[in-house]
């Protein structure tokens, strides 16, 4: 058995899907016993009251949509393109034409993608004798159309114009010269279909149903041929009538007809509901209701009981296995019989975790013994060239008699060789590699102290402490001296930098030299840059390969052209990754 706290219990999938059936179950029990109580006194008041409510819903929905018809009416006509259309057609080249009508046309799908109320959208051009509409595009002018809108707002009428069996509404575009026609008229046509559609929504109720209507009776529309006739019956018999509830009385059948009418529109729209559906017996209410809510306290608990077993019980072993995961013990499995999702994901899981133990181990060995390998590689290339020049100095140094010099040349070299030779730590700081690679050109300073000037910039301090691995700066630095400055005829100059932002440090070591190619240097960065197993390890790619197996992508030697006209190249180390601060500088 599992032990859950009892603080969190209220968190688990449990108790969060109990409480979900519940929440969907308990309210609908409770709603029928209110129901049963109630219904039968007030079930036609009841009933009247609701359908009120959605008539005035509907109403209000409506109306807010022909605010943003009109909106969108009168948006368009301040659009800069269609007052050039309007007034300046004749000036305009073919090119802009195009480009206003296209643009015009745009908008007029646009405006009538936007409801889905709008059958059509016209704009009605006096000036160039063209109608745009949204649906035809551009058509000779429909003088009919313009005349009858045109008519129609000037007369006053409400905002809604009635006209050919639906509904418009009109908005213009003033002539500039007083007494002339309107310059453009936008006119926006409703669909009468989608408009029947929404008024069928309303008939909720078995028999029922809707017509809307003007206050002068010049405009109906049904939602079906049955509420068509009772419309007509109910124009016929109220005449005027107020009231916004009615018994209406038609082929021996008696309906409850509501009303509910908006002023700004000018409409009402109406709802009937035969007398039956409301008296329909309730006789059978009690026993359903009684039968349906001693099922639901069944379904509450099989349901709870089930989803303990099947699902809560194996998401926690799922869970537990993962929080021991998280705190680094990887030989947790979970046993499973059941085959089912929970088994399937459980042998993966067991899978998993032997697979994860066994890359952790291969990658991690692979790493390390690579790592040293190259290390043990790179301290083996002692330069004989360098050793010998060493050596050479010292002769010289010798038969002139300085012992000051020879002291401190054999101290340097003598500290030269101890670092690169020695097989303690993989890892040092990185102001001991900057010393180390100091060392070396302070060495190499006094061989060519009048052929090559040096820039040695001095490590900043938040950089001392970055654990790095060994000899990454002193070959980069012999790699100049070797292939560039040492061969330049001229004066040579060596520089060393430092640089650090928020995510990485760099180093970076750039010449004057010219015996480098810009087709070499891309070469050089190709071969960096898909570095493998099986590439040659060459002493670049050495320190590469070292430096991104220890801080990951994004760090490595970035090559490119100096401003020195020589190579430069950027030791970078990303932070926040496999770096790890000395704790012996």
């Amino acid at each position: 058995m599992f032990r859950i706290p009892v603080h969190s219990l209220r968190n688990t999938i449990l108790a969060r899907l109990v409480i979900m059936h519940l929440v969907v179950v308990l309210p609908i029990i409770l709603l029928g016993i209110y129901l049963y109580n109630w219904s039968y006194r007030n079930a036609g008041e009841e009933i009247s009251r609701n359908t009120l409510a959605q008539l005035s819903s509907y109403l209000q929905d409506l109306h807010r949509e022909i605010e943003w018809l009109e909106i969108q009416q009168f948006d368009l006509l301040q659009e800069s393109r269609l007052h050039k259309i309007a007034v300046v057609w004749e000036k305009m080249d073919n090119v802009e034409r195009r480009e206003s009508i296209q643009y015009l046309l745009q908008r007029l799908t646009s405006i009538r993608g936007s409801s889905a109320y709008i059958k059509d959208i016209y704009v009605h051009v006096r000036s160039i004798e063209r109608t745009i509409s949204a649906e035809n595009g551009v058509s000779a002018f429909d003088r009919e159309r313009y005349e009858a809108m045109r008519s129609a707002m000037h007369a006053g009428e409400s905002r809604l114009i009635k006209s050919g069996g639906t509904l418009h509404l009109g908005a213009y575009l003033p002539d500039a010269r007083a007494g002339r026609e309107p310059g453009a008229l936008i006119q926006i046509e409703l669909d009468a279909a989608r408009l029947g559609e929404s008024l069928r929504q309303l008939n909720v109720y078995p028999g029922s149903g809707s017509f809307l209507v003007d206050d002068g009776a010049a405009f109906m529309l049904a939602s079906d041929e049955r509420s068509e006739r009772i419309m007509r019956h109910y124009l016929s018999a109220v005449k005027g009538e107020a009231g916004n509830s009615l018994l209406l009385e038609m082929d021996g059948r008696k309906y409850h007809v509501d009303k509910v009418r908006s002023d700004p529109l000018g409409l009402s729209v109406v709802a009937f509901l035969p007398e039956e559906t409301v008296r329909r017996p309730l006789s059978k209410f009690t026993m359903w209701a009684v039968l349906f809510a001693v099922a639901s306290l069944i379904a509450v608990i099989a349901y709870s009981l089930s989803t303990y077993r099947f699902v809560h019980r194996p998401l926690l072993l799922l869970v537990q296995g993962f929080r021991k995961v998280e705190g680094g013990d990887l030989d947790v499995r979970i046993p499973h019989r059941r085959n089912d999702e929970f088994g399937y994901l459980y042998i993966r899981f067991n899978q998993m975790l032997v697979k994860l133990q066994t890359l952790i181990e291969q990658d991690y060995k692979q790493k390390l013994m690579m790592q040293r390998a190259e290390l043990k590689q790179l301290q083996s290339q002692i330069n004989p060239h360098f050793l010998y020049n060493s050596f050479f100095i010292v002769n010289s140094l010798a038969r002139t008699g300085d012992t000051e010099q020879i002291e401190l040349f054999t101290n340097m070299l003598g500290e030269y060789f101890r670092f690169i030779t020695r097989n303690g730590a993989d890892y040092v700081c990185l102001s001991e590699e900057i010393r180390h690679a100091r060392m070396y050109t302070e060495i190499q300073k006094l061989r060519f102290s009048r052929r090559i000037r040096v820039q040695f910039d001095e490590l900043p301090r938040e950089m001392e402490r970055i654990r790095v691995p060994r000899l990454i700066v002193q070959p980069i630095i012999e790699n100049a001296y070797e292939h560039s400055l040492e061969k330049k005829p001229d004066e040579g100059f060596l520089r060393v930098t430092f640089e650090q932002a928020a995510d990485y440090a760099e180093i970076v070591v750039e010449d004057n030299g010219n015996a480098i190619s810009d087709e070499e240097i891309e070469a050089l960065k190709e071969r960096l840059a898909n570095i493998n197993d099986s590439c040659e390890m060459t002493g670049m790619m050495n320190i590469h390969r070292r430096i991104v197996l220890t801080y990951g992508e994004g760090s490595g030697l970035f090559p490119s052209r100096s401003e020195l006209n020589g190579l430069k190249v950027a030791i970078r180390i990303m932070l926040g990754g496999g770096e790890r601060p000395c704790t012996d500088c």
